[in-house]
């Protein structure tokens, strides 16, 4: 997540022109021999010159991972959060646990701060582990991160 992070940071600050990448998701995220990850598949990318946007209603992406509004840098970085959701939970955005009222940010949102051991995937988590309860912190923070790219 470290090396998307970077590669956002490369495509929306690198240039005079910002490049939106409008379909970050895990599977446009390659990992090579070293598992570096390199963000990929560069179709639905848009070129901004400096505080300009693009209507949301012209631009195809991956549903759950898009946010709502217009396309600019902020759209990466939400669909960055949506990953970083994605990587802790083990859960899909588009699943089926969210309808109606309930989406993975409210889900996370609503848990977090009562129960993150329930949403952040066990196999992360070992509560036998020594170390248990600074690598839930550490997880949990990691969530609050997400959600705050949100806001």
């Amino acid at each position: 997540m470290i090396d998307v992070a970077s590669a956002l940071k490369y495509l929306h600050h690198g240039y005079s022109t910002v490049v939106v990448h409008s379909d970050l998701k895990p599977s446009n995220v390659l990992l090579d021999e070293r598992l570096v990850g390199h963000v990929s598949d560069f179709g639905l990318a848009k070129l901004l010159g400096e505080g300009e946007s693009i209507d949301h209603t012209k631009t195809l992406a991956t549903m759950g991972y898009i946010a709502p509004g217009l396309v600019s840098r902020r759209c990466d970085v939400y669909s960055y959060g949506i990953m970083l959701m994605e990587t802790f939970t083990r859960k899909k955005p588009y699943d089926k646990m969210f309808q109606e009222n309930l989406s993975m940010r409210s889900w996370v949102c609503s848990s977090l701060y009562a129960t993150p051991e329930d949403i952040i995937d066990a196999a992360l988590l070992e509560p036998e582990e020594i170390d248990f309860k600074k690598n839930l912190r550490c997880a949990s923070s990691m969530m609050e991160l997400a959600l705050n790219l949100h806001s």
